[in-house]
């Protein structure tokens, strides 16, 4: 068509809006505060190790199969993935764990094994988990919920009992009510943090999810989120990328955007905008006031979601205590979350939950850590602040509190893990903290994920991938619809493909 479309922001929905745009015809100009692609899917390197610096588990490959048939290739050439078994590994304090194998009787055998009758109680969970995810695919997630009647599909109304029972009920309290062990629980339960919220706040309906890791299985892409990075990235060749360029205006006039105002005093002439900039920085200080479609008060009644601090060990010697994932859960969890989402907690003096993520890459790639260590990256989930703290990685003072963390997530580790050396083995140690995420990315609140998955911050209640006030300017990425996640981020820049031909 010969019309230019700006793209605010180079990370996974940036690049794969740009991708897709290409395909329409559209002349893509790319605009990126940062000097390298990804966005929050980076990459560290220090003395040997490479580290991702995001997103580490691969889940739902029907987003990106989807993605990179509509670029006229396919996932199997583009990326080299390796199945994980075990899929993760679960430690509670006493040292005990579990390996968690894919696969419905794969499942149903452990689940058995722990609780009498809990093998059987599963495999209906996750038929219907599977049945709800496929549901999700076809009714919910490529929509861009413009009319109404897109959710009255076949799918849906047969299932309109259980979609209901499914929506009313938190995740928590339906999986209560079918498993008794804490450990079965924790299992179908912890991919609430995938979303950014909790169990006890994230809808049953996202018992889905259980369908991504326990049925489907999980992969690792070798070479890592990198590799991803990269391989959304050469889709979108032929667009024109301003790296370390920052927008600071989106202009407009008469109900329309005319483009972008840069740093450095450029105006960017656009027949379309799409920002795949964190939503809140969009709206509040990229537009003026008047064609603002969520202003600060919208912002005020929303919950940011999940902030991390990250901690990134190269560790001397091999760690056979741990799994490419493997997940510490403190037995009563509960102080955790309340620690992350609900205010201080006397238990939790950092502020930061002792339930955390390590995913051990060096498992599966040998490229990331030099011969004869490993490679560890640690999640740390802790309350969306932005004035918590800067960690190491990209600055040269470490706040004392992100150090603190820190230092109390490596403790950790070598207790329940049994390793009494570990601290004294690690020859790199590199950090992230929530300020981080504000500055590096104008993450609301320095929300590591985006705005938490519950009910009122779902689906359609998420909010809308196109401006009110301006309707050339459209929103991508995991703070606006359909949510958070690499494969939430492709699918966003399809359904603003989507929106773009209903314009037309």
């Amino acid at each position: 068509m010969g019309k230019r479309v700006v793209v605010i922001g180079a990370g996974i929905a940036g690049l794969a809006t740009a991708a897709l745009m290409l395909r329409e015809g559209w002349d893509v100009v790319v605009v990126e505060k940062q000097r390298s692609v990804g966005g929050r899917a980076g990459v560290l390197e220090v003395d040997g190790f490479r580290f991702d610096t995001g997103p580490s588990w691969y889940l739902m490959p029907e987003a990106f199969d989807e993605f990179f048939r509509a670029c006229g290739t396919s996932t199997e050439r583009e990326l080299d993935l390796v199945p994980l078994s075990p899929a993760y590994r679960v430690y509670n304090e006493d040292g005990a764990f579990l390996d968690v194998e894919s696969g419905v009787e794969e499942v149903a055998h452990l689940f058995e094994s722990i609780e009498p009758g809990a093998g059987e109680r599963v495999r209906a969970y996750l038929a219907r988990s599977s049945d709800v995810y496929a549901v999700a695919l076809s009714s919910f997630l490529y929509t861009t919920f413009s009319h109404p009647t897109e959710l009255l599909t076949r799918e849906v109304l047969t299932r309109l009992g259980t979609l209901a029972m499914l929506l009313t009920r938190s995740l928590d309290k339906l999986v209560a009510a079918q498993f008794q062990d804490y450990r079965l629980r924790q299992v179908l339960t912890y991919p609430a943090v995938f979303l950014s919220t909790e169990p006890q706040a994230a809808p049953a309906l996202y018992s889905l999810m259980s369908h991504t890791d326990l049925v489907e299985g999980v992969r690792y892409p070798q070479g890592g989120f990198a590799a991803v990075v990269a391989a959304i990235a050469r889709q979108a060749e032929g667009a024109t990328f301003l790296m370390g360029t920052s927008v600071t205006a989106i202009e407009c006039t008469d109900g329309r955007t005319t483009g972008v105002r840069l740093d450095d005093g450029r105006f960017i002439s656009a027949e379309a905008v799409v920002s795949a900039a964190d939503l809140r920085h969009t709206e509040t200080a990229l537009l003026p006031e008047s064609a603002r479609t969520y202003p600060e008060s919208y912002f005020a009644r929303r919950d940011p979601g999940l902030g991390t601090v990250l901690v990134f060990l190269g560790v001397r010697g091999e760690l056979p205590q741990l799994e490419h994932h493997t997940l510490l859960f403190s037995k009563d969890w509960e102080p955790d979350f309340r620690a992350v989402y609900h205010g201080p907690e006397a238990s939790r003096p950092l502020g930061a939950s002792e339930s955390i993520y390590v995913s051990k890459t060096s498992a599966t790639d040998p490229g990331v850590a030099p011969e004869g260590c490993e490679n560890l990256f640690v999640l740390v989930p802790v309350p969306a602040e932005e004035a918590f703290g800067h960690g190491s990685a990209y600055n040269d003072t470490e706040s004392a509190r992100v150090a603190a963390i820190a230092d109390a997530a490596i403790h950790q580790l070598g207790t329940w893990l049994g390793i009494p050396d570990f601290a004294e083995r690690i020859v790199v140690r590199r950090t992230v903290g929530p300020s981080d995420f504000a500055q590096r990315y104008n993450a609301w609140a320095g929300g590591a994920v985006g705005p938490a998955h519950t009910l009122q911050q779902s689906a359609f209640f998420r909010g809308r991938n196109v401006s009110r006030k301006l309707k050339n300017l459209f929103y991508a990425g995991g703070t606006t619809v359909p949510g958070v996640g690499v494969p939430m981020c492709l699918i966003s820049a399809h359904n603003v493909l989507t929106r773009m031909r209903e314009q037309r």
